[in-house]
């Protein structure tokens, strides 16, 4: 079976997202999401692996009119793995939690995560309360859930399996206070 690529999964995201805000966790789904498309209604978190779902429901909360999608990693959501847990309480109809699942710890040097052995991170979104909950390997099951995804109310998770590969890295500003100031401009609240 031909492997999706992140950057490509990434791009038709971004294609689709129209005035979605998508948050994106440490290293490699941010580098993604910066290099197919750099726009202020992207939130890039720096240095707080574990932290992107979280981070997503508190935006999806905050801003129920707004959708909310959640891009990182295998290894993040592994360090995060409560959030699912959260998120299936709260419920956020706005919100999507998008794992691009290499089944490796990208940045600490590709060792194999859980995902690469037993360990099912849609099965465990779909115990915790997700409305839905999947995971794709195919082209066709990418192009499905994209157009559900927007359709369908969440909250929701897919866990995308992408080729183990170590595109080059598109780094955004790393200015913290500039990517919040951008960010919440986009619902229009300036900066305090």
């Amino acid at each position: 079976m031909v492997m999706l690529k992140r950057r490509d999964v990434t791009a038709k995201l971004n294609d689709m997202r129209g005035e979605s805000r998508i948050i994106s966790g440490l290293g490699s789904s941010t580098y993604d999401l910066h290099s197919t498309g750099d726009t202020d209604h992207n939130f890039y978190l720096w240095g707080a692996m574990g932290g992107a779902a979280m981070v997503g429901l508190g935006v999806a909360m905050a801003q129920p009119d707004s959708n909310v999608i959640v891009l990182t990693g295998d290894g993040e959501m592994l360090m995060g793995i409560g959030s699912l847990a959260t998120i299936g309480v709260q419920k956020p109809a706005n919100l999507s939690v998008i794992v691009l699942d290499n089944g490796h710890f990208g940045e600490t040097g590709m060792q194999a995560s859980h995902t690469n052995s037993c360990v099912d991170l849609a099965k465990i979104a779909a115990a915790s309360g997700f409305k839905r909950a999947e995971t794709i390997e195919t082209e066709q099951e990418l192009e499905r859930f994209l157009q559900l995804f927007q359709d369908a109310s969440g909250p929701s998770f897919a866990a995308i399996k992408v080729e183990q590969e170590a595109p080059p890295r598109s780094l955004p500003i790393l200015d913290g206070v500039e990517l919040k100031n951008r960010f919440r401009r986009t619902f229009n609240l300036f900066p305090k």
